[in-house]
């Protein structure tokens, strides 16, 4: 059997994409770091709606917990395979860049940049042998990693690092049947922008509203699908016009 697991998978985003590719029949595998009651609340809305998932928790920028999580997953399922991959969970830890610490610094680029780097790797050693059926991988880029944003240096070096990373492996994968694509939304409703200036950002959006996450989870599944097969080394925004 083939799964896809989404890292960061149990909130925001995460949670939406979950949901979306459990509808296409995807077995899920949501992986969480800490909050197991929003886990197992997305868990059973899969369930609910006639999908499978489990969890797998693990912290995605501590190689040693991504390594003995995937050990785990392995030996309790040795006829199958992590055929597609969304690596989405990343952090905000905005500031100004005189005023950075060093940890707001690293946390941000060993969760998105690190972490997308520890598990994908891994996971690569068993996508890339198999012959049959896509394999995909998205990465959770960010308006912030193509246009930059004041007050998130850390965040948009991570995200944009991750897109030339996207860049580079799809070129790397491409002739064993693996696409590597980025998916880059821009003001999104979720937990992350709830300390933004809402009613202020709105005015600098031509569509006029932030996106939902449902939308950028219809863009990864996309991706994801056999109608995207020819598609690898892109980067989507998602962004309501706001950069083009």
């Amino acid at each position: 059997m083939k799964y896809a697991l989404v890292t960061g998978g149990s909130r925001g985003l995460g949670r939406a994409v979950s949901l979306k590719l459990a509808a296409m029949n995807w077995p899920v595998i949501i992986n969480y770091q800490s909050n197991l009651a929003a886990a197992e609340e997305t868990k059973q809305l899969i369930e609910e709606q006639g999908g499978q998932a489990e969890l797998l928790p693990f912290d995605v920028s501590k190689k040693e917990e991504v390594e003995a999580a995937l050990d785990q997953w392995e030996a309790a399922h040795p006829e199958d395979y992590i055929a597609v991959l969304v690596n989405n969970a990343g952090i905000r830890r905005d500031n100004v860049m005189f005023m950075m610490s060093d940890d707001e610094w690293h946390n941000v680029l060993d969760t998105s940049l690190n972490g997308f780097f520890y598990i994908t790797r891994r996971l690569l050693k068993h996508m890339m042998p198999r012959r049959r059926g896509g394999r995909r991988i998205v990465n959770m880029a960010s308006l912030s990693g193509l246009k930059g944003m004041a007050g998130q240096t850390n965040y948009s070096a991570a995200k944009a690092a991750l897109i030339g990373a996207t860049k580079a492996l799809a070129q790397e994968v491409a002739s064993r049947g693996v696409t590597v694509n980025a998916v880059a939304p821009g003001f999104i409703e979720t937990d992350m922008t709830r300390d933004l200036p809402q009613e202020e950002l709105k005015k600098l959006i031509p569509v006029g509203r932030f996106g939902r996450p449902e939308e950028v989870a219809a863009t990864v599944a996309f991706l994801v699908s056999e109608d995207a097969a020819y598609i690898t080394g892109e980067v989507i925004s998602v962004n309501g016009g706001l950069y083009t």
